[in-house]
C-alpha cells in the first residue's frame, strides 16, 4: 500500500525515533509467559537503528486508567525485550517530564530505551493535546507497529502522528498490506468464513463483508440461527431465534449484492455438551428435538473444501463449530487444513484473525500455512467492518 510511510520513507539518521509497539504480554509472578509481540516487534526496532535512528519505545500495559499501578509497570518486560534483542534496554519510569527526558538525552545511536506505561496518564486514553505535545518533544520521527492498538484514538497511537513525521513500522506494514490484498484490492473470487456463537455481535462484520466477497460461509451458533430464519428446526442448539427477521434481512441483502451464503448442509449432533459426547452425523433439518447441534458435518466440509479450491483470497474468523473439545473440532481442522493446503499450492491468499481464529488454526496445527494470521483482535475486526481505525488513518494524514 502506498498511502502511509514506512521505515524506508522516513529520515532517521542520528535522530530519536518514538516507536509505539505492543508488549501488553501475559506476565505471571514477574515472568513473561508468552514473548510472540515481543518477538514479532524485534525487526522494527532493528531496521531503525540500521538506517541510524534510536528507537525509544512507548507502549501500555494493562488497564491502569490513568493510575500509577506498580503491577502494571512496564519494567517487568525489560528482560523478555533485552533477550529478543539480544542487547540491553535502557528503562525510564515515566513516559513524559524530567525521567524520560534525561533517559533519551543520554542515549547514543545504537541503544535501545523503553519508557513506562503510557496510560498511567489520563492524558493517553483521553488524546489529550498536551500530553501527545509532551511525548513528541521527546523524539523527531515516530514509527507506529501497533496495528493491535490502531482501532483506538489514544495520544500514542493517534495524537502523535499528527505532530510528527510519520510511518509504520514492519508489523504495521504486513498487517495492512495484508489486509489490502484480502479486502481493500483482492484477487476474486473472495470467500469469507465467519463462526462464532452470536450473530448480534457480528451484525456490522456481516453487513460490511456481503458488499465486498463473493462467497460468505457461516459456522457454529451463528448458523444455527440463520437455519432458525429458513424455518429449520435446531432443536436445543445455541440459536438467537429474536434475530431470525435481521437473519433473513442479511440473506436477502447478500443476494442483492451478488454474494453467495453458505449454511451446513449436514450437522453433527449430541444430547450433551462434553469431550467425547456420544454423537451423531444428520442432514441439517433432521435435529431431534433433545439434540444440539455442535459442528457441521463432512458433507458440508467437502462443499467447504471444494470452495477454497476455486477460490483466490479467503478471510476467516472464527470457528465452524465448538472447536474447543473432541469431536466437535472436526470442521473446523478440517476446514483449515484445506485451506492450508489451497495456501501451500500458491492457488489461495488467506487471512485470518481473531482470538478464537487463531486458536482454532494453532489447534488444526496450521497457523504457518496461512498467507497471514492477525493478532490484533478488536482492530482485526474493526478493519473486517469496514470501520476507519484512528491509528491507520493518522498515517496517511498530511504531514507537517
Amino acid at each position: 500500500m502506498a498511502d502511509f510511510n514506512t521505515i524506508d520513507d522516513l529520515d532517521m539518521d542520528g535522530k530519536v525515533v518514538l516507536t509505539r509497539v505492543d508488549i501488553n504480554v501475559p506476565v505471571e509472578n514477574g515472568q513473561v509467559t508468552d514473548t510472540t509481540r515481543i518477538d514479532r516487534i524485534v525487526p522494527t526496532i532493528k531496521d531503525i537503528q540500521a538506517k541510524g535512528g534510536i528507537p525509544v519505545l512507548l507502549a501500555h500495559f494493562d488497564r491502569p486508567k490513568g493510575q500509577r499501578v506498580d503491577s502494571m509497570s512496564l519494567r517487568q518486560v525489560v528482560p523478555a525485550l533485552e533477550a529478543a534483542l539480544g542487547q540491553p534496554v535502557v528503562f525510564a519510569d515515566d513516559c513524559i517530564g524530567g525521567p524520560a527526558k534525561r533517559v533519551v538525552a543520554a542515549l547514543k545511536p545504537g541503544d535501545v530505551a523503553l519508557l513506562e506505561n503510557t496510560r498511567f496518564h489520563e492524558g493517553e486514553e483521553k488524546n489529550d493535546a498536551t500530553f501527545a505535545a509532551s511525548l513528541a518533544a521527546l523524539g523527531q520521527v515516530y514509527v507506529n507497529d501497533a496495528f493491535s492498538a490502531a482501532h483506538r484514538a489514544h495520544a500514542s497511537t493517534e495524537g502523535l502522528a499528527k505532530l510528527m513525521e510519520a510511518g509504520a513500522g514492519r508489523l504495521m506494514q504486513a498487517e495492512l498490506t495484508a489486509l489490502d490484498a484480502a479486502l481493500g484490492k483482492p484477487e476474486r473470487p473472495v470467500v469469507a468464513v465467519v463462526g462464532g456463537a452470536k450473530v448480534s455481535t457480528k451484525l456490522d462484520l456481516l453487513g460490511n463483508l456481503i458488499e465486498k466477497v463473493d462467497h460468505l460461509i457461516i459456522g457454529g451458533g451463528m448458523a444455527n440461527t440463520f437455519l432458525v430464519a429458513k424455518g429449520v428446526e435446531v432443536g436445543k442448539s445455541l440459536a438467537e431465534r429474536d434475530m431470525a427477521d435481521t437473519a433473513r434481512e442479511i440473506m436477502a441483502k447478500a443476494e442483492t449484492a451478488g454474494c453467495t451464503i453458505h449454511l451446513p448442509v449436514d450437522i453433527v449432533v449430541a444430547r450433551e455438551f462434553r469431550e467425547g459426547a456420544a454423537s451423531e452425523v444428520l442432514p441439517v433439518d433432521q435435529c431431534p428435538p433433545d439434540a444440539m447441534i455442535l459442528d457441521a458435518g463432512p458433507d458440508t466440509v467437502a462443499a467447504i473444501s471444494d470452495l477454497f479450491a476455486r477460490c483466490k483470497t479467503l478471510i476467516w474468523n472464527g470457528p465452524l463449530g465448538a472447536f474447543e473439545i473432541a469431536p466437535f473440532d472436526r470442521a473446523t481442522n478440517a476446514a483449515a487444513q484445506a485451506a492450508a493446503e489451497a495456501t501451500r499450492a500458491g492457488t489461495l491468499v488467506s487471512v485470518a484473525g481473531g482470538g478464537d481464529t487463531v486458536a482454532a488454526l494453532n489447534r488444526a496445527g496450521v497457523a504457518d500455512d496461512f498467507t497471514f494470521i492477525s493478532t490484533a483482535g478488536g482492530a482485526f475486526l474493526e478493519w473486517m467492518e469496514g470501520k476507519e481505525l484512528p491509528g491507520v488513518a493518522a498515517l496517511k494524514a498530511k504531514r507537517p
